[in-house]
């Protein structure tokens, strides 16, 4: 398996991360036993960092990579890495109210995801979404005080702003910044991602797939299951589905000419784009896990990178990437 390292002060990891959120909720129907199984085959190939979120299916998540890595050879659970995301207010039915970054709600947050993780330790953690009634400085010290006791090796952060990540830096050291990243999804590139590389801050790219939109296996055709986030996402609706699977079309070309596929052409574009980002791969079954691990094999040249611009240039997708409820939460737009 291929590392890379995060930032000046984070830890090196697997070049490609797992992202564990489907496995508990938002995208339909789950199966407990393949999710166990992948995340099986994943630490069993290598990779080492686990991404997941407290509020992922009301900690289900956290109790599935502990059954996991319960599970696991012991070798491959020593040397797993997880990267929790806190500070998500939910519902009993399942909806968003907001967030909490107060350092006692902090301190509260990491005690319980302990708890579900059964280990002594956050190797990565950070807030989901910044919360607009605490300066992110007090929650971000509220971070680093958990570092100093032992329960957190180090602070990311997601979704923020090139502002907010310098006053962030400033209170403690951040290994990485959390960003969707994706062919469609480029906003980082103007000032976010600029300011994490001065500052010496890496990327954990998600949506790298753009939620299976630009996956390959997405059809025009499909039916969501109701309990499917997508089917609120503005990219997936009528004439911007129609617009963004054109583009699909348009990689495929390139990805069919390579003898590779559409996913993997998606995640070794993201790979190229520096040695300070490690892409995250939803994957829930072991047949998409490995057709994720093959892009780590996929050598994009100045040809095939331009051809890629040309397919889906900057600013192509059709729709925001979010709801506009949801867009509302996101310190990167601002």
């Amino acid at each position: 398996m291929q590392t890379r390292t995060l930032g000046t002060t984070g830890p090196q990891t697997s070049a490609l991360g797992l992202g564990c959120m489907g496995m508990s909720a938002l995208y339909g129907d789950t199966d407990r036993s393949e999710s166990i199984a992948t995340l099986h085959a994943a630490l069993d190939a290598g990779v080492t960092l686990l991404d997941t979120g407290d509020f992922y299916g009301m900690g289900h998540n956290e109790l599935l990579i502990n059954e996991a890595l319960r599970t696991a050879p012991a070798a491959a659970r020593e040397k797993a890495q997880i990267s929790v995301k806190f500070g998500a207010l939910r519902t009993v039915e399942g909806g968003f109210t907001g967030y909490d970054g107060r350092p006692n709600a902090v301190k509260n947050f990491a005690a319980y995801s302990l708890q579900r993780l059964g280990t002594d330790h956050i190797d990565i953690y950070r807030i989901a979404r910044v919360d607009p009634d605490v300066p992110i400085e007090e929650t971000v010290g509220a971070i680093a005080e958990l570092v100093e006791a032992g329960h957190v090796r180090h602070i990311g952060l997601s979704e923020v702003g090139a502002e907010t990540l310098r006053r962030a830096a400033a209170v403690a050291p951040i290994s990485d910044l959390q960003m969707e990243y994706s062919l469609i999804s480029r906003g980082i590139e103007e000032a976010i991602l600029p300011t994490a590389r001065e500052l010496g801050i890496g990327v954990t790219a998600y949506g790298v797939l753009s939620r299976g939109l630009i996956s390959g296996h997405f059809s025009r055709d499909r039916k969501l299951a109701a309990n499917d986030f997508r089917g609120m996402s503005p990219r997936f609706q009528g004439e911007n589905l129609d617009r963004n699977l054109d583009l699909v079309d348009a990689l495929r070309k390139i990805a069919e000419q390579k003898g590779v596929s559409v996913a993997q052409t998606a995640i070794a574009w993201v790979l190229s784009r520096g040695e300070d980002i490690v892409p995250l791969v939803g994957a829930r079954r072991r047949d998409r896990l490995t057709e994720a691990l093959g892009a780590l094999d996929v050598t994009l040249d100045s040809d095939d990178l331009s051809a890629i611009e040309r397919a889906v240039p900057p600013g192509a997708a059709a729709g925001d990437r979010y709801p506009t409820d949801q867009m509302a939460h996101l310190d990167s737009e601002r």
